[in-house]
């Protein structure tokens, strides 16, 4: 693929995007997790790390895109390059799917949940999360079937790695993972409506009775929504490129490189910067965090005004020239 201004440009726009929308995403979770101390919110960081990686990972491809004429890079660099943004969009994408069973986890087994995922296990799930990130996204540097066989020295995604590269995460990573998150939501679903029906016949026995109603509790139901949106942005984000991966490698003879990296690569890129979108509007905790920091930047920019514009307007005092006063005694004014 030869460099391009325009893509380029759009690249350098979504690369600065996702990295400060996810910053801003990271650093409000971050003050929620300094508050209530809770083990979920430490996925939602690790999902915001994971795609303000992503965004300086492609970072580094704009000044290829934008340099006329292009300059050649070596291939072990663009290899590098490559292998960092496959990792961190492993990464973004196990973190969804790790998102998706901690809350089918809470409401699978609810009076379970504290003990099952107690800081330790989040810890470990992380870790071992990030390992396995890594270990696919550079798998291609050791596994010589998934690199190309020639470079012609402008680095992109198939221009170092073989689209069998693409086949197989899709058979082994994506697709059962699809299946894993229609399984977990499903479930969910039903566990929700389970949950309902249960709160509604405990208000019609109290509405019977006269006794107090209890109180709705629709936080099953939001955390269906969430994964439901998640699910969503993440399937139609990627799947146009990895089932296009594969027709390239089942027709040979097509040529499909241009509309894999140009459009639908960029399309699945743009899935890290939904996400934080997606926990921004649908997660009242971090809104409401995020209304606070807006607060409390827009308190602390208006006190800065105040004071530089109360320095500038400050008139000077003249100076007072003090003069004797002699005083007078009513016997010298009758004399």
């Amino acid at each position: 693929m030869e460099s391009s201004f325009p893509f380029g440009v759009i690249l350098a726009v979504l690369a600065s995007l996702i990295i400060a929308v996810n910053v801003l995403v990271a650093v409000a979770v971050l003050l929620l997790i300094h508050k209530n101390d809770g083990v979920g919110l430490c996925f939602t960081l690790n999902l915001a790390v994971a795609d303000t990686l992503l965004g300086v990972a492609i970072s580094g491809l704009v000044t290829d895109q934008l340099s006329t004429p292009a300059r050649p890079t070596q291939k072990t660099l663009c290899s590098f390059r490559m292998a960092f943004v496959t990792s961190s969009a492993t990464a973004s994408v196990l973190t969804v799917m790790l998102i998706a069973f901690d809350r089918y986890l809470a409401i699978k087994q609810p009076l379970r949940y504290l003990q099952i995922m107690n800081g330790l296990m989040a810890g470990a799930c992380i870790g071992g999360l990030w390992l396995v990130s890594y270990l696919i996204g550079f798998l291609p540097l050791g596994v010589p079937v998934f690199q190309q066989t020639t470079y012609h020295g402008t680095c992109s995604f198939f221009a170092v790695f073989h689209p069998r590269f693409v086949l197989t995460l899709s058979c082994v990573g994506f697709f059962p993972a699809l299946l894993l998150f229609v399984f977990f939501y499903c479930d969910m679903l039903k566990i929700a409506s389970m949950h309902s029906q249960q709160i509604r016949k405990m208000e019609q026995a109290g509405a019977g009775t006269g006794a107090c109603r209890p109180p709705r509790t629709p936080s099953d139901f939001k955390a269906v929504r969430t994964v439901a949106v998640l699910i969503g942005s993440f399937t139609l984000s990627w799947t146009p490129f990895l089932v296009t991966g594969i027709v390239q490698v089942a027709c040979q003879k097509c040529y499909l490189y241009l509309v894999l990296e140009r459009y639908l690569w960029l399309l699945g890129v743009g899935n890290s910067l939904l996400n934080p979108l997606i926990y921004a509007y649908w997660q009242k905790e971090v809104q409401q965090q995020l209304y606070e920091m807006v607060l409390g930047v827009k308190k602390g920019f208006t006190s800065c005004l105040l004071l530089l514009s109360a320095r500038a307007g400050r008139p000077e005092r003249p100076r007072e020239n003090f003069c004797p006063i002699a005083t007078i005694s009513h016997s010298q004014l009758d004399g």
